[in-house]
């Protein structure tokens, strides 16, 4: 079956990659792995935003749903919308495939501005979620939402494993490991997995 094409890039750097929707007001959900593709390498990155915004940078959209019953009545009386704003998310960088072997670690290069972006499909979040080396970048990434990225995330993979209770064994110790020190956030994490 193949992957779900969500959108482009828009903006690239070696860490993150920022992608314009096709749909608006459908980015991938909160912490789902997605991938770039750069020539022969796939680009993987972890959603931790989204907004949908004027296209017009600094121009707020107005309300104009006082005279309608329901929301979709605002886009139906007012179509330019769609053509009005957009929607993008933010993926942080968690890993890379080069030569067909997946490597967790920031690509050599960002993804192209244009390259499709596709949400992973069942098989790569069960290969991504047999190494946890994702953890440690994560872990350090100066997000201000990786407090909820990082459960979320492990959640997800979890999800597809026949071993779930064992590989949120090892999440924890894991992240255990990599916060020795951090007590209060160490403790938060954990009982996000639970």
């Amino acid at each position: 079956m193949p992957a779900t094409r969500v959108g482009e890039v828009v903006q690239a750097s070696t860490q993150e990659f920022v992608t314009q929707c096709y749909e608006l007001h459908q980015p991938p959900p909160f912490a789902s792995l997605v991938k770039s593709r750069e020539g022969e390498t796939d680009v993987f990155g972890v959603v931790y935003h989204a907004e949908t915004a004027s296209l017009e940078p600094g121009r707020r959209p107005v309300a104009r749903g006082r005279e309608e019953t329901e929301e979709e009545g605002v886009y139906k009386a007012h179509p330019q919308l769609s053509r009005l704003l957009r929607t993008e998310f933010k993926a942080w960088v968690v890993g890379h495939r080069a030569g067909g072997k997946l490597v967790q670690a920031l690509s050599p290069r960002p993804p192209k501005l244009h390259s499709f972006v596709y949400l992973a499909k069942a098989e790569e979040l069960t290969e991504f979620g047999s190494s946890l080396h994702f953890l440690g970048p994560l872990v350090m990434a100066p997000l201000s939402s990786r407090e909820e990225l990082i459960p979320t995330f492990l959640l997800h993979l979890a999800v597809l494993r026949e071993d779930r209770e064992e590989f949120l064994l090892r999440a924890g110790k894991e992240l255990t490991l990599l916060l020795w020190g951090e007590a209060a956030r160490l403790q938060s994490l954990l009982r996000r997995l639970s």
